[in-house]
């Protein structure tokens, strides 16, 4: 590339920065304030409206309760992931959806919960709304070309065998529809209809089959709901969250620049303006998305900026091999980016198989932190492969072409890793086992085997006047540890009704001594008048079909990677190990969440999918490289070979493992030191999750593909 072309290249590629710096830094302004350009934030940041529905049937059932909340949950996700669903006593089911304020608006489109039947030309009753799975609007040309709405209409499988009977029996009738005792559509019956799809048509316009179609899902509930009251409420944190966190990202990013730099000298820079680029694209792409941003998601997207180093310091460390070897720098820039491709690519795709199946299968956070981690990974890789690519052929281009701007790789005395597998296995056991145990006394002694949070277990609601208007930072600094001193428990959420004085404290369940003990606390030392103290028992805000939606989702998503690395590697036993290795992180960051007794909530499950991704894509990396390195040997593969490729493998990788899990670690530590507490308790065990990642990827998982390709398989390997 000539100088002149390469400056050009810089130039534009520095400017287009910069307007892409001052769009982020305009949505970042907005966000949290207000204005409309920003990105939707959680209740937990901003606020949002709280809807309580009375349920209007008699004595319900726990099923029905729990299928109702379900649904519900599903179907509020349209609005944001980050919404909440959650039982209030024993027939009540409040709904919280962030970043939105207008609660007539809502319930408008949301509508009022009640009883669908579809009838036959009698009156008789053949289905309800339990049997439809999903009902969506659509538009489709009719049979003469013209544009036409429609309902589309999905059954359970009991729905499409009484439905086609129906359909049968009735061909040319008309069967009603029924909602809250109101007819809402006449369908004519033209063929019986089998498949468990229909289609219902003649609407005049979108509008009215997507009105349709809403009647028909939230007609869909178990239970038979009643809008009792609704609310805008505030944030559950204050500005001093937001604030703090970008305060964190931003010492955060310039820590991990310098680190590049230091290390990698004239291609750190390249890493440095990519890497800033990212950060932008991230943000704009949030904006652009509407995806709701919470605490988790802070945290996420820090941990994704750190993440983003992984893939320059692969083709980095590539580069440097190549110019050991005696090659040119710009070889060995074009072969370092070559061999470093399957590596990035497979590390990448494994992650984004899991993100795709989390958000396909997952609900409420899984589903949220599915979008934030795929916004990651393909940002990362354009980047990467695409922007610090081009950035370096520019520094080249403008005469930095000396080798010494780009180092080389130094000659390391090979680590035998495999010959201390024993002790690895050993000390793992150890710390795992230790999890078990301090979860058994726990429950030994009338505990829990974790300490789970408000949003596992439930809790209690209490609701009082406080007689004038408190900011969320006064609640944070003076009402919260208050209720902290009462019940011996940092997990608790506050936040207020907006246009009111009234605040609502969640905590866990309380007993009659300390409702009372509360009570009193908020007459003495907050002057409330006790008649307007209210409290009432709330279900957990993850439900149990929640659990099950991302315990499901993990199963899938780790058997398709397990999948994807035994199709790339042609052995089976590569993603066995991986697979267990990533079981081990998550027993070990398991163990730490019993052991010092960090509460257990919506970021749990938020950090134990983020170590899923990192431990996977550390692994697939060394992986890589033994593939490579196997690739190059000929003869048969002994022990003593196979042993010999694995400690080389490991050894050449070594530099890179540790690098990334530094730059990674560096984000999530300056969380932990500046985020609020709520930050902090996702950030301790993401930390040590970090740790165990790059300790499994080194000394766990490639030791555990060794002992299975000499023990498991029709060709067992023996030493003659």
């Amino acid at each position: 590339m000539k100088k002149s072309k390469a400056a050009v290249i810089l130039v534009l590629i520095l400017a287009a920065l910069a307007g892409l710096g001052y769009y982020a830094s305009l949505i970042l302004s907005s966000t949290g304030v207000g204005e409309k350009m920003s990105i939707p934030l959680g209740l937990d940041l901003s606020g949002g409206v709280s809807i309580t529905y009375q349920i209007l049937n008699e004595n319900p059932s726990a099923e029905d309760m729990g299928d109702t909340i379900y649904k519900l949950q599903k179907r509020v996700e349209s609005y944001s992931t980050e919404a909440s669903v959650y039982q209030v006593g024993d027939d009540r089911i409040t709904v919280e959806i962030p970043g939105v304020t207008d609660a007539n608006k809502i319930l408008k489109e949301l509508g009022n919960p009640g009883s669908l039947e579809f009838q036959l030309p009698d009156g008789t009753v053949y289905m309800t709304g339990e049997h439809v799975a999903n009902a969506q609007a659509q538009t489709q040309p009719d049979a003469y070309g013209n544009k036409e709405y429609v309902v589309a209409l999905t059954l359970t499988d009991e729905g499409a065998g009484l439905f086609g009977k129906a359909t049968a029996d009735n061909v040319g009738e008309v069967l009603p529809i029924v909602y809250d005792g109101e007819v809402i559509s006449y369908p004519e019956v033209q063929m019986a209809i089998t498949g468990g799809t229909a289609q219902i048509s003649g609407m005049g316009t979108f509008e009215d089959a997507d009105v349709l179609a809403t009647q028909i899902r939230i007609g869909s509930l178990s239970l038979e709901l009643s809008e009792l009251e609704s609310s805008v409420v505030g944030a559950q944190l204050g500005s001093r969250a937001i604030s703090s966190s970008l305060k964190a990202a931003a010492i955060g990013l310039g820590l991990v620049m310098v680190f590049m730099i230091i290390i990698y000298a004239v291609p750190g820079v390249a890493a440095a303006i990519a890497l800033a680029g990212y950060t932008v694209l991230v943000i704009a792409t949030l904006y652009l998305f509407e995806i709701t941003l919470t605490l988790p998601g802070i945290a996420g997207i820090i941990l994704g900026i750190g993440m983003a180093v992984d893939a320059n310091v692969i083709i980095f460390a590539r580069i440097r091999e190549e110019i050991a070897t005696g090659k040119t720098v710009r070889t060995s820039m074009k072969i370092g980016f070559q061999k470093a491709m399957s590596a990035i690519l497979d590390g990448n795709i494994t992650t984004l198989l899991a993100a795709v199946v989390l958000m396909a299968l997952g609900s409420g956070t899984v589903k949220g932190f599915a979008y934030t981690l795929m916004i990651g990974i393909v940002l990362s890789m354009f980047t990467a492969l695409g922007v610090t690519r081009v950035i370096l052929s520019c520094f080249y281009g403008l005469g930095l072409q000396d080798e010494k701007f780009y180092g080389r790789a130094k000659e390391r005395r090979t680590i035998a890793f495999l010959g201390k597998k024993n002790l690895f296995f050993a000390l793992s056991l150890a710390v795992i086992a230790a999890g078990f145990i301090g979860m058994g006394v726990h429950k030994a002694t009338g505990g829990n085997a974790l300490n789970y949070g408000l949003d596992f277990m439930g809790g209690t609601s209490t609701t009082a006047d406080f007689g004038k208007d408190y900011t969320i930072e006064e609640i944070e600094g003076t009402l919260v540890p208050q209720v902290a001193e009462i019940t011996g428990d940092n997990d608790i959420m506050a936040n207020k009704v907006e246009g009111t004085t009234q605040i609502t404290v969640k905590t866990r369940t309380l007993t009659v001594e300390e409702r009372e003990a509360l009570e009193t606390m908020l007459t003495e030392k907050f002057e409330v008048d006790k008649a307007t103290i209210s409290s009432q028992s709330i279900s957990s805000t993850i439900s149990g079909e929640m659990r099950s939606d991302a315990v499901v989702a993990v199963l899938v998503s780790t058997v398709c990677m397990l999948i994807y690395i035994w199709f790339r590697f042609k052995d089976i036993r590569f993603g066995a190990s991986a697979i267990i290795a990533l079981l081990h992180d998550v027993l070990v960051v398991l163990a730490v969440y019993a052991l010092v007794r960090i509460s257990v909530g919506n970021t749990f499950i938020a950090c134990m999918l983020t170590i899923i991704g990192y431990s996977v894509n550390d692994t697939i990396v060394i992986f890589d490289r033994i593939r490579e390195n196997l690739g190059k040997r000929t003869g048969k593969q002994t022990p003593e070979m196979l042993a010999e490729v694995a400690n080389v493998s490991l050894t050449q990788t070594l530099s890179r493992s540790i690098n990334t899990s530094i730059t990674t670690f560096i984000m999530v530590f300056m969380l932990f030191v500046l985020g609020v507490a709520s930050i902090r308790e996702f950030a301790l065990p993401l930390m040590a999750g970090l740790i165990c990642g790059a300790y499994s990827s080194i000394c766990i998982a490639t030791e555990l593909w060794y002992v299975m390709k000499l023990h498991v398989g029709k060709k067992k390997l023996v030493t003659k």
